[in-house]
């Protein structure tokens, strides 16, 4: 039985920052990533009325009413926009949008799930009028729970579902809203559950190697080599990295896969760098150079106390696929089989960016990666603490995002519509994540910031493009 929490007093809802949460692109934009595209303004008004989320142990959410305004988009230079088919029709008002929301509300990822349909409140809050309404199941993070969850969210007439999570509660949930005709915007990034109706939100890492090796080559590096866990993620990468590399003229010159839960990975490490042949090479020249015994030579083998090896690698740059503590330890290992930046540059992707205090760990600054922009993430997480008095999960910012999404869908002149054609608009969206749009294969297209890994945070060295026409010319 569902029920419905009226609203009580924000107590921080005047403290919540008014800032650009989503917008839709309106019109293909010409445009650099320097100049500005125009863009469907869905700001959220000052002025809206003051009322809370819906408490998250409730099961049905109705939207406060909240003041949203559109943009025409402009059309000078623009082409305009394909006519999205009608969404098929529902039992439900004309103009009312109902959401399912699935979550795991219980089990071992409950707070993380509790606080994305925190921020998926926020968003609510933000954006959404009174015809919205949001709906949170609990998947309990299980196939079999995400299928029960589904089906409550089909009796309850969504029209679209958002979430779940997780990839196998994506496969329990599926089949269901497939044969109910329900899309689905999934939280996970995993490219096996995608397509035929269902759209992950997840950050995938083809993308990601390629915004990374692509600004590396651009630095002059063509040279790559890859450090993976030897599983389905790791292959992705190592695949990843040979297309992107191939195609821009650069190579993949050297992998190595390691066990994704070795205590110990020096062994591999020190074969990776050559460190042997290199160090044996430093041995045979410090003994050439003092059997000379000139000052000529003495000064040379001065300088080669400093040193722990000679001679070049076969690589320029290398692509650390890793987070948490483990991308610690490699990039430490590294640096002590004299794998040093800047000579050898250290990539990474978007899971460098779950890290705090990157530049804690000397071996990763100056240190290379693909990440979201900083800026609207920045501007969320602080309207989040002020709403719900902790710092978000990096993860929270796709819940908000896709509760945009689906507010701005349901907008339109005549009510929601959550077609493909709508789902898919080329021209996309501008969230806290930066620009995305749903591709018909089932995956978010997204652009990224060249992130350089500095002692005290991180420096931008490239910003990412405000329009998908940066991002495919």
């Amino acid at each position: 039985m569902q029920s419905r929490q009226s609203a009580r007093p924000f107590e921080n809802a005047r403290r919540l920052a008014v800032a650009i949460a989503l917008f839709g692109i309106a019109g293909c934009v010409e445009t650099t990533v320097k100049e500005q595209p125009v863009f469907r303004n869905l700001e959220p008004d000052p002025q809206q009325t003051e009322a809370a989320p819906e408490n998250p142990d409730k099961q049905e959410a109705k939207a406060t009413p909240a003041a949203s305004k559109k943009k025409p988009p402009d059309s000078a230079g623009s082409k305009p926009a394909a006519v999205p088919q009608k969404p098929k029709k529902v039992r439900v008002g004309p103009k009312e949008a109902r959401v399912a929301l699935l979550l795991p509300l219980s089990g071992p990822s409950a707070p993380l799930g509790k606080s994305m349909l925190d921020a998926a409140q926020l968003s609510l809050f933000e954006l959404a009028d009174k015809s919205f309404t949001l709906m949170p199941f609990d998947t309990k993070g299980t196939l079999g729970g995400a299928h029960t969850a589904a089906a409550a969210a089909v009796k309850a007439r969504a029209q679209l579902i958002l979430g779940p999570l997780h990839a196998v509660a994506v496969r329990g949930a599926a089949p269901l809203a497939r044969k109910a005709g329900i899309s689905i915007v999934a939280f996970s990034n995993s490219r096996e559950v995608a397509g035929d109706g269902v759209f992950i939100l997840g950050f995938v890492p083809r993308q990601q190697v390629l915004a990374v090796f692509g600004y590396a080559l651009s630095e002059g590096l063509s040279r790559f080599a890859v450090l993976a866990p030897q599983d389905d993620y790791g292959t992705a990468v190592v695949d990843a990295a040979r297309t992107a590399a191939d195609a821009a003229g650069g190579s993949v010159v050297r992998t190595m896969y390691y066990a994704p839960d070795a205590a110990d990975l020096s062994g591999e490490l020190k074969a990776f760098s050559n460190y042997t042949a290199r160090h044996s090479a430093l041995l045979a020249q410090r003994k050439a150079l003092e059997e000379k015994g000139d000052e000529v030579a003495l000064q040379a083998l001065r300088r080669l106390e400093r040193v722990d090896t000679i001679g070049p690698l076969p690589y320029d740059a290398v692509l650390l696929p890793e987070g948490g503590e483990r991308l610690r330890t490699l990039s430490s290992l590294l640096s002590y089989y004299d794998v040093d930046q800047p000579a050898v540059r250290l990539l990474g992707l978007r899971s460098w960016d779950l890290i705090p205090n990157l530049g804690s760990e000397p071996a990763l600054i100056g240190a290379w990666f693909a990440g979201p922009p900083e800026e609207e993430r920045d501007r969320f997480g602080v309207r989040f603490k002020n709403a719900f008095g902790r710092a978000p999960p990096r993860l929270a910012t796709l819940a908000y995002d896709a509760t945009a999404l689906a507010v701005v869908l349901a907008q339109g002149a005549n009510g929601p519509d959550y077609s493909i054609p709508a789902l898919t608009d080329r021209n996309g969206f501008l969230g806290v994540d930066g620009i995305f749009r749903l591709l018909p294969e089932g995956i978010a297209e997204r652009a990224f910031t060249i992130h350089e890994v500095a002692r005290n945070g991180l420096n931008t060295r490239r910003s990412a493009p405000q329009s998908f026409t940066a991002v495919t010319n």
